[in-house]
């Protein structure tokens, strides 16, 4: 019976192979009982035999020494004995200084991207490096020990491990992404292509997408939004992990999460693997629904349509692996480990949704009564206002919603600039008609208002005042 091929014995790496090579020539001694002196003898009589190592095109003799160093060591502790033992300077290049492999160090780190051989050649061009003084093997060797091979470094963070990590319950960690889906076709014939963005928001520890919309932009206002549709439906998380992009850093988000009490986290630049959960999700979604909308939409409308099917139709009823076989809709409605809930003062109510989402600056109306807010115009009707420096709010829970004026307490409404309109438009007056005594908050004399006013003539000399002596004064 011939033995499978998958049973065959074979050494392991080459310092097994090196003990097996010895032990065949030191082995049949140690199985032999010996008269005293005969071990001598028999090493001498085998140092004078010529022996071809593994791996070697000669052959060659071994002293005695090293065959009785064999023998003991072979015949007391077994195989392990005749291991070679591996250099202490392996990897480390004799010909290259303690500074130099500190300076090839600091050039991987600061250059993760750079290969060896740019990295030596470069070296030796600026005369900081003999040339041929280290190997490239050598240089490779001497950054995996120190945890600097590209593989490690591309993990992230270098010699940290990184580890699988999940939220304790649902609702307690979101994630946060956009995925840039194919570009929907023109409006017009001639018109440009639609770029497509979906939006998304997903539940760390179930997989549950407790958000997803599809965009043709990618700016704060549309994860605004999406945010907004996902606390009224699920409720507000403790945790938002959202991507580096300026989407997910403008101070309007900052705010609310402020208000609203939640942690709003970012990964380290370029770390796409620290939001391994999302990115898997984005994977799943073009293989099972964006790779094939091409050709079958035509707006955005289509394309939601198309998101929500596969989302609850597929996605969040089958089983998922690392939630050891349960779909996500289970794991997200499971909730014998949710958290408390929070104290009625800190549930969420429209009130304070839209408190958190009410954002305000410090603008001057110009002196045509309008001014830009979001790069759209608008003006008021209190011509008074032109000119001053007022706050603006401005409300995110809608967007839709117009802006408004507050000024010494007071609210006042805007309305976008109809310019065409305003042409036909009767000027209205400033101030109310028959209140010229009233300069904004100051009252005047009606005497005063005809008080004469000169500037010249006020420069001009003064007459001297003359008294005649004999007129009483």
């Amino acid at each position: 019976m011939t033995r499978p091929k998958d049973l065959s014995l074979a050494p392991k790496d080459r310092a097994e192979t090196v003990a097996l090579f010895r032990s065949e020539i030191i082995g049949a001694l140690t199985r032999r009982d010996l008269e005293r002196g005969e071990l001598s003898q028999q090493l001498r009589e085998l140092s004078e035999q010529r022996f071809r190592p593994p791996d070697s095109a000669i052959t060659r003799t071994f002293s005695v020494p090293t065959l009785q160093r064999w023998y003991y060591g072979y015949k007391n502790f077994g195989l392990d004995a005749l291991k070679p033992e591996p250099r202490s300077d392996r990897g480390r290049g004799k010909n290259i200084s303690d500074e130099q492999r500190q300076l090839l160090c600091e050039i991987r780190k600061q250059n993760p991207a750079a290969s060896v051989p740019v990295i030596l050649r470069t070296l030796v061009a600026e005369g900081l490096l003999a040339e041929k003084a280290v190997s490239a093997a050598t240089v490779r060797r001497l950054y995996v020990d120190k945890g600097l091979d590209r593989r490690a470094l591309g993990d992230g963070h270098g010699r940290r491990t990184r580890l699988r990590w999940q939220a304790d319950a649902p609702g307690l960690i979101w994630q946060g992404d956009v995925c840039h889906g194919p570009a929907l076709p023109p409006l017009t014939p001639k018109g440009p292509s639609r770029p497509l963005r979906i939006h998304a928001l997903i539940d760390d520890a179930s997989r549950y997408m407790v958000a997803i919309e599809a965009h043709s932009t990618e700016m704060e206002i549309d994860m605004l939004g999406v945010l907004v549709r996902a606390v009224r439906r699920h409720g507000l998380p403790r945790t938002l992990y959202l991507d580096n992009g300026a989407t997910y850093r403008g101070h309007i988000l900052r705010l609310a999460c402020e208000r609203l009490g939640i942690a709003l986290l970012h990964p380290s630049p370029g770390d796409a693997p620290a939001r391994g959960k999302i990115e898997r999700f984005w994977r799943t979604l073009r293989e099972g629904c964006l790779d094939f909308v091409s050709g079958h939409v035509n707006s955005l409308s289509d394309v939601n349509a198309r998101l929500l099917a596969f989302v609850q139709q597929h996605y969040h009823r089958v089983p998922h692996a690392s939630l050891l076989g349960r779909s996500p809709e289970a794991a997200f409605t499971d909730r014998s480990n949710a958290p408390e809930k929070d104290p009625p003062e800190e549930r969420l109510t429209e009130e304070r949704l839209r408190h958190a989402l009410t954002v305000r600056e410090r603008r001057r109306v110009r002196k045509d009564t309008t001014v830009s807010i979001g790069g759209r115009d608008w003006e008021l009707d209190q011509g008074f206002l032109a000119g001053r420096v007022v706050t603006i709010a401005r409300s995110f829970v809608d967007p839709t919603e117009p802006p408004w004026l507050e000024h010494e307490g007071k609210t006042f409404p805007l309305h976008p600039v109809d310019p065409t309109k305003n042409a036909r438009r009767h000027r209205p007056d400033r101030r109310p008609s028959g209140d010229d005594t009233k300069l904004g908050s100051l009252t005047l004399d009606p005497s005063l208002l005809d008080a004469p006013f000169d500037p010249a003539g006020a420069l001009l000399p003064k007459p001297k005042l003359t008294v005649d002596s004999d007129e009483e004064v």
